[in-house]
This record gives C-alpha cells, sequence and structure tokens, in this order.
C-alpha cells in the first residue's frame, strides 16, 4: 500500500504518470498488449508502474493524473488498486498514441478542470512510468527545487549529470544559474560515441531524462503559442470528454487528428522559460537490455542472471529465463531472454536494433509482437496451452464475483470443462450452474455468457474449434466493463 500525504497546502503537486510507451527495445518481455511499464523489470513484486507511484508517495499530493493506452486501461486500472491507489488516481485515456505533447495536454486540461490546488494554480509534475531512480531521498529534494521555478512561470526539466559518454540518450546544455537550476542553452540530439565524448569532457552537458515540472497554465500558454494545431486539438478533445467507470474519455476522432509530438520538440527546443534542475539519483529510462543491464546488481562474473539459469565461462551478460532452465557456456557481452513463447539471443551492443525483429513479426502477421500466451483481462486472465490452424486449448481464469460478456462467436464453438470453483453459465435461453468436473458445449453461433459467483476463482480449461479463432470473432451484447 502507498502511503500520501493527503494535507493540502501551498505546495501542493499533481503528479502526472505518463503510461503510453511502446517499449519495443524490451521484446520479448514487452509487447503491444503488455508493455514494459506494466511489467515486472526492476522488482519481483511491482510492476515499473507501481514503482513510479511508489517512488512519489513521499511527495505531498493527494490527486494523481495518469494517462494510458484505451487497451491499456484495465491492466493500468488494476495494478494501480493493488496499490490501494484507485480512489487518488484519474485515469485518461488515449484513443492513439500521439506522443508526450498531447498527452500532457490532456492532463493539464484535467488538472485546471477538475483537479485544482491550494492556490488555484495546478503545478504538474510530469513523469514516465517506466524510469528507474535509485535515490528516492535526492529525487525528492530536486522536485521541492523545482516547484520553487514553476511557481514562478518556470518550464522546468530534470537532466541527469552524466557518467559516461551515453548515445541513446539525449542531452541538455546547461548555462547560467537561475535561482534552483540553471538556463536551458540547447537541448542535443542522441550523439554518436565521439560527440557525446565530447560534452562528457566539456562539462555542463546533461542526459535528457524527459521529466519536468510547471503550471498547468504555464504549459498550454506555451503549448499554444509554439505548437497550436496540438493546443486546439487537444483543447476539443478535452471537451468532448465522457466518463466511463473509472476512466476519462476525449473525444476520439478530435485527439487522433491531433499532431504527433514530443515536449522538447513542440515547446521545450522554442521556449524562453525553460530551466533545468541537475539531478544525479540514480536515473534510467531502462530503454533496452542494455541499459537495464548496466543499472542492475552484477555477480562476480559481471552478469545479470534471473530466473532458473545456469552458467559457465559466461560473463558481461544479462541472461533472463521466465519460464524454464536457460544455460549458457563460453559466452560474452550478451543478452539472453527466454520467454513463454520467444527467445531472444544478442550481443548487449545490438540492443537497440532488437526493434528490427519487432519490424518483422508485423510485416509477417505473427502475434509474438502483441501478446504473451498470459493474457490479462478485467475479469480474470487466460494463458493459451496450444494453437493449431482449426482448434485452441485455452486456461481460463475468473476471479470471484467477475463475469465474461455476453456474446456469440461466428467461426468457433467452445467446450468449457470447470477444474475447480462453480460456473454461472448462460447458454441461449438456458442458465444452470457447473460445478468441478462438469461440462458444456457452445455451438457456433449461440449467445452465451460466463460468471464466477464463488468465492474462490474459477478454474476452467476451453477447447475452441471452428475456422477462424481470432479474439477478434466476438460479438458482445453486454459487458459490465464497458467493452464495445
Amino acid at each position: 500500500m502507498i502511503r500520501r500525504d493527503p494535507n493540502s497546502g501551498i505546495d501542493m503537486i499533481i503528479p502526472v504518470i505518463m503510461a503510453g510507451g511502446a517499449g519495443t527495445r524490451l521484446w520479448p518481455l514487452s509487447r503491444k498488449q503488455k508493455p514494459k511499464q506494466f511489467l515486472n523489470l526492476l522488482s519481483p513484486d511491482y510492476s515499473m508502474l507501481q514503482t513510479t507511484y511508489q517512488r512519489i508517495s513521499g511527495l505531498k499530493w493527494n490527486k494523481s493524473i495518469l494517462v494510458c493506452n484505451e487497451e491499456h486501461r484495465f491492466l493500468a486500472a488494476e495494478q494501480i488498486r493493488k496499490l490501494e491507489m484507485a480512489s487518488g488516481t484519474d485515469i485518461i485515456l488515449e484513443p492513439e498514441g500521439k506522443n508526450t505533447a498531447p498527452t500532457v495536454a490532456l492532463a493539464a486540461h484535467h488538472a485546471q478542470s477538475n483537479v485544482g490546488s491550494a492556490d488555484g494554480e495546478p503545478i504538474l509534475l510530469v513523469l514516465s512510468a517506466d524510469h528507474e531512480i535509485n535515490d528516492i531521498c535526492g529525487f525528492e529534494k530536486a522536485v521541492s527545487k523545482a516547484i520553487t521555478l514553476a511557481k514562478k512561470g518556470k518550464l522546468v526539466t530534470f537532466g541527469t549529470i552524466p557518467s559516461r559518454p551515453e548515445t541513446g540518450y539525449g542531452y541538455i546544455k546547461s548555462g547560467a544559474a537561475e535561482d534552483e537550476g540553471f538556463e536551458v542553452v540547447a537541448f542535443e540530439e542522441k550523439p554518436d560515441l565521439k560527440r557525446a565524448t565530447e560534452f562528457l569532457n566539456t562539462g555542463g552537458y546533461l542526459w535528457n531524462t524527459g521529466m519536468f515540472m510547471f503550471k498547468a497554465s504555464t504549459y498550454l500558454s506555451e503549448l499554444q503559442k509554439y505548437a497550436g494545431d496540438i493546443h486546439k486539438a487537444c483543447e476539443q478533445a478535452y471537451q468532448k470528454k465522457a466518463h466511463d467507470l473509472d476512466f476519462v474519455r476525449v473525444g476520439a476522432s478530435e485527439f487522433i487528428n491531433c499532431p504527433s509530438n514530443s515536449i522538447d520538440y513542440a515547446i521545450m527546443e522554442h521556449t524562453k522559460l525553460s530551466s533545468v534542475i541537475p539531478i544525479d539519483v540514480g536515473w534510467s529510462d531502462v530503454g533496452s537490455w542494455k541499459t537495464l543491464w548496466d543499472s542492475s546488481d552484477k555477480d562476480s562474473d559481471n552478469n545479470v542472471i534471473l530466473g532458473d539459469v545456469l552458467t559457465t565461462d559466461t560473463q558481461n551478460s544479462y541472461i533472463r529465463a521466465e519460464n524454464r532452465l536457460v544455460t549458457t557456456i563460453g559466452v560474452n557481452d550478451l543478452i539472453v531472454i527466454e520467454s513463454q513463447d520467444s527467445v531472444l539471443v544478442a550481443p548487449k551492443s545490438a540492443s537497440e536494433r532488437i526493434k528490427d525483429i519487432v519490424t518483422q513479426l508485423q510485416t509477417n502477421n505473427r502475434h509474438e509482437h502483441i501478446s504473451h500466451p498470459l493474457v490479462h483481462r478485467p475479469w480474470g486472465h487466460y494463458y493459451s496451452i496450444f494453437k493449431q490452424d482449426r482448434y485452441q486449448v485455452k486456461h481460463i481464469t475468473v476471479k470471484p464475483g467477475a463475469k465474461l460478456s455476453t456474446q456469440m462467436h461466428h467461426h468457433r464453438s467452445e467446450h468449457w470443462i470447470i477444474v475447480s470453483g462453480a460456473a454461472q453459465v448462460t447458454k441461449g435461453e438456458q442458465s444452470f450452474l457447473l460445478a468441478e468436473n462438469e461440462s458444456t458445449y457452445i455451438p457456433i453461433g449461440t449467445i452465451h455468457a460466463l460468471e464466477n459467483p464463488g468465492l474462490i476463482p474459477l478454474e476452467l480449461i476451453e477447447v475452441q474449434a471452428g475456422p477462424y479463432l481470432g479474439e477478434d470473432d466476438i460479438i458482445r451484447f453486454d459487458d459490465r466493463y464497458g467493452r464495445s
């Protein structure tokens, strides 16, 4: 459980957590339906999103804003619920990813309309849901410094003091001191090794963390000045907002027509109001397997070993086994990732190129970039045990009190076999209870529903058969979770 200070005050801030990233460089664990921010990459017990909320638990706030993609809404809500944060978080859904500038614009409009602050000027602390910070005390001190500048109308960014000539990060060139920070002279793109080395030797250059603090009003004013098309589209999208269960949906067509751009390109490279706070808090964007290796604890052979792994004559490698034994002999500087249905082997130096594999998967219409065999749903989850052209076997778990939608399939029949718990089944005009070791058959075209009326999880095996087994062959007639 996260504990936070509920007392209002002049320094009250509104954390804005951006959870819309794709994380393709961390395939095969990070996938379209469950990208890296929802994975336990830094902790065995908490996802990166949950770790982000734990990081801000010592700051003074009583309401946060989480912005995520439409398809991740239940995943995000469930992870926040487990931290007992549901009542303190407003979740805004993006119909489509449009980069950080539109994301923060929606949050700024929402903060002005719904959250407020002690002095009527909401101050946003903008964070990504997939970063690592080791020194929480140092992070809190940096946030406290940034508040002073934000109150004065500054757009504050945080820059990490570089420890090596890193080519995977953008850089911020800092200038003269001002109050608690420094003026921003320039933003630099990701450099090659030679230029990164020059930055490190010259001094005054910081890694661009993509974390910000500013008044909502200041951000929207500068957005209108330098990226008016984004400002207009987001304003129109937010005006069309509607509440759906625990979520805030914005106007889909208005937001989809919004240009895609980052805060850096849209505003920070143009504004005269930017300041930077240097930080040295063990920050990493965990953007690739190499950066995860860089920031992880290593054994005597300089390896990061996770899961059931045996090694001989193996050094400087990141080896992760999720489901079975992985062994290595005589290797160096490798990434080896074993997941439920895929294995990645690559030199650490090629970790930025994993996107190329994801592109190949997309081009070949393969599913391995979309989802894992274990798929989470608002009612529970299912695991795809086996699949061939005309049949599929799933292990389904339904949470107590949860219900699948009332639905029908045009192309497949289903056999349900109850393993444990009890199932309330609707099949056409029939409604009946199934207990352990009992089964039923759902013919093609039959309207049906499945509910767990008990106090323990319902476990069942589902056998699908038919010419097409895709998840889009679902016609929903009723759904308590608001899915279309």
